[in-house]
């Protein structure tokens, strides 16, 4: 639109706007205060009313039922401020007949700055409106499916926030959106919400999951929870709060991974919206999508910080490093000042409110043997001003240059302690807290008996030092099996746990990462896509944690690219795209079949993945190594897809090159080994037989991730 003039004489916009006089679209035109400054020929024709009527009037009074007032001030809002919208409302003519409107707002602006709202009005009941409103809906899935994909690159929580309450609201053209988390079983807490008051954001920073809320329904069963009309809002949840008056309609979708809910998508749109099948299935996509997002981040974010703590171990002095048994690390640790730096040395651990000496050092095992009597008959006193109990409740480290007679008397609890500590003959200590991520988990106390070696501040830093390395060998004993756990989180959250039979296919899958983090860069996925299947395999090159973290980017990617358009060409297409315009920084191979069984054929691409083997039910074999190109992320590619036939009783076995290869050999020989022992996977339990294939197969000499996935087409009963 050309630059508005005089923003309060509607006259002033009719030659502004004249180039919408030859649309055949209904156009009308509002000020900054939603006041019809022009409309067009079509917009006339269309509202049935006297133009006078109209311009200079109030859009949404004029325009929309009363019961609709709030929606459309809401939606106007919006628009002025920048957000396009889209959707029904409706409207009637001036002899009061009601009908439904296809209504999209938009934002006018000037030198940058917002001056008004330009709607666009279709009647929804006629054939080519309805054709226009198809198009609206699939430009929506288009923009939901940039989202999904943006999901993909998500690398904290704050962004996800961002991206699905700002971008995924506005591509399904809601005005109110919230992203919502699982805190723990009871408690849920507002990650983001956009378009809601401060007041409401405030009341629901953390709210009980019991709450009858639709966010918490949709957590609760981890089901969608649709409600379309004020009137099926208020049956169901009589005390929630609302944006504004009038219809409205509620979307949550759960934010699923595996088989747990971590949280919810709530999505709010003025007026009575509904969902296609396929806007549906879109937007359970899209929270899919998140929850996985958000579980890759978490368990990603986990295990960055354990090799972290790891990496920090590592660095410590050989002593310490040498074992994960904190406790005969920690007796070690007693005995490394013992007797150059101290004569004394004690180790104690605070374990459910009670101090335990792990163990004390001394030259001489008779004193040993005397200082732990004397504990065992006077147990240090928690509340003393001075020692172990003062250490852990302060975290501070304590520093007694000089251990006098006062304090020994101070100390004592009766005359025979009292005799008993000065036969010890202490002269000097420090006692250090051991600390770890903020946790006291005891103290360490060193003791000088010569007068001419007092501990100063030197020595306490000394002390600190020692004791801080000492914490770390606690913490690590926990900190190895977190960091398994966090891994085996990471690797449930991008691959499936299980393949059901669906739709006349048997599958079976198989992982098995290297190394010590359990997890690396093999995946496979199925995808059932009504009539047809989509199943794919591929290895990230590299291992551990990034190679998992690309691994989980990739088959996301894939699996969002294949919601678009499954052909072959399209996705793999998509996918040299994107290693085109992003530095991905790592070689992919990957292998995707659709499977259309009503052609009895499958669709394959393959970016320099080892070639699947087809097992046929008449007892071939045959290796599908055609048009094999070079690895995503080598540069642009010609990618052909290439058919072969697939008949009820085939088989297709898809793996990873860690199945075939073998040190000091040609990977030529390990795929023939393949193919000779591929034909057990023609009958019997399929999960068994690939499971026994893979162990038979494959070099259990080399530390290489294998992953396999086999899909049978079963006979029709």
């Amino acid at each position: 639109m050309a630059p508005l003039a005089k923003l309060d004489d509607p006259r002033t916009w009719r030659t502004d706007a004249s180039h919408l006089d030859g649309l055949n679209t209904a156009a009308v035109v509002t000020d900054a205060h939603g006041r019809i400054v022009y409309l067009n020929a079509a917009a006339d024709a269309l509202l049935e009313r006297p133009r006078d009527q109209l311009v200079g009037g109030d859009f949404v009074a004029l325009l929309l039922p009363e019961s609709h007032a709030g929606a459309g001030h809401e939606i106007f809002a919006q628009a002025f401020a920048g957000v396009s919208w889209s959707g029904q409302l409706p409207s009637s003519d001036q002899r009061g007949t009601e009908r439904v409107l296809d209504v999209s707002a938009s934002p006018l602006r000037r030198d940058g700055q917002p001056v008004g709202v330009l709607f666009v009005l279709e009647d929804a009941s006629g054939q080519s409106p309805a054709r226009g409103r198809a198009q609206r809906v699939a430009a929506r899935l288009t923009r939901l499916a940039r989202v999904t994909a943006e999901l993909v690159y998500a690398d904290d929580i704050e962004t996800v926030s961002r991206i699905v309450i700002s971008h995924a609201a506005d591509a399904a053209g809601a005005t109110i959106a919230s992203l919502i988390r699982k805190v723990d079983d009871d408690t849920l807490a507002l990650i983001g919400i956009r378009g809601a008051s401060q007041e409401i954001a405030t009341k629901y920073a953390t709210f009980p999951l019991s709450l009858p809320t639709p966010a918490g329904e949709c957590v609760r069963t981890g089901q969608p929870v649709l409600l379309t009309g004020r009137e099926a809002i208020d049956r169901r949840y009589p005390d929630l709060d609302v944006a504004s008056p009038g219809e409205r309609t509620l979307g949550c979708f759960p934010l699923t991974a595996g088989n747990r809910t971590v949280g919810v998508i709530t999505l709010s749109f003025p007026g009575r919206r509904t969902f296609d099948s396929t806007e549906q299935e879109f937007l359970r996509l899209l929270a899919d999508t998140c929850a996985q997002a958000m579980v890759r981040i978490e368990a990603m974010s986990d295990a960055a910080e354990r090799a972290r703590k790891l990496a920090f171990l590592a660095q410590a002095s050989a002593e310490l490093s040498t074992s994960l048994d904190y406790e005969a690390t920690l007796r070690k640790v007693a005995w490394i000042g013992v007797p150059d730096f101290a004569d004394w040395c004690s180790v104690s651990l605070l374990e459910d409110g009670v101090l335990r000496t792990l163990e004390v050092a001394h030259v001489d095992p008779d004193k040993v043997a005397f200082a732990r009597e004397i504990e065992r008959r006077y147990p240090p006193n928690p509340d003393a001003q001075h020692g172990s109990w003062h250490v852990i409740r302060t975290g501070e480290s304590e520093l007694l240059h000089e251990i006098t007679d006062e304090l020994l008397v101070a100390a004592a609890q009766d005359e025979e302690h009292l005799r008993l500590a000065r036969e010890l003959n202490l002269r000097s200590a420090v006692t250090a807290p051991l600390v770890a991520h903020g946790r006291v988990l005891g103290v360490m106390t060193w003791v000088s008996s010569h007068e001419q070696r007092l501990f100063t501040t030197a020595d306490l830093a000394f002390v600190e030092n020692v004791a801080q390395r000492a914490a770390i060998a606690i913490d690590n004993a926990q900190l190895h099996s977190q960091t398994r756990e966090a891994a085996v989180r990471l690797q449930r959250a991008v691959l499936p746990e299980r393949l059901e039979p669906m739709g006349g296919w048997e599958f079976a899958g198989y992982y098995s990462p290297s190394g010590r983090t359990d997890v690396g860069g093999d995946f496979y996925d199925v995808l059932s896509l009504g009539d047809k299947v989509a199943f794919f395999v591929g290895d990230v090159m590299g291992r551990g944690v990034e190679a998992a973290a690309a691994m989980a980017q990739m088959r996301a990617t894939v699996r969002s690219y294949v919601a678009i358009d499954p052909t072959p060409e399209n996705v793999m297409g998509k996918l040299d795209t994107m290693f085109a315009m992003y530095d991905y920084g790592q070689l992919v191979t990957l292998v995707y079949v659709l499977a259309d069984p009503a052609r009895d054929e499958l669709r394959i691409v393959n970016a320099g993945h080892p070639p699947p083997v087809l097992l046929r039910a008449t007892g071939e074999t045959d290796e599908l190594s055609d048009a094999v190109s070079a690895p995503l992320g080598a540069g642009p590619q010609e990618r052909t897809a290439f058919t072969v036939p697939m008949h009820e009783g085939d088989t297709l076995l898809m793996f990873t090159d860690g199945l075939i290869e073998r040190r000091d050999e040609d990977i030529d020989l390990g795929q023939a080994r393949l193919a000779e022992t591929a034909a057990k996977l023609r009958d019997g339990d399929l999960s068994l037989r690939l499971e026994h294939l893979v162990e038979t197969v494959r070099d259990h000499t080399r530390e290489d991730d294998v992953a396999a996935l086999a899909a049978r087409r079963l006979p029709l009963i």
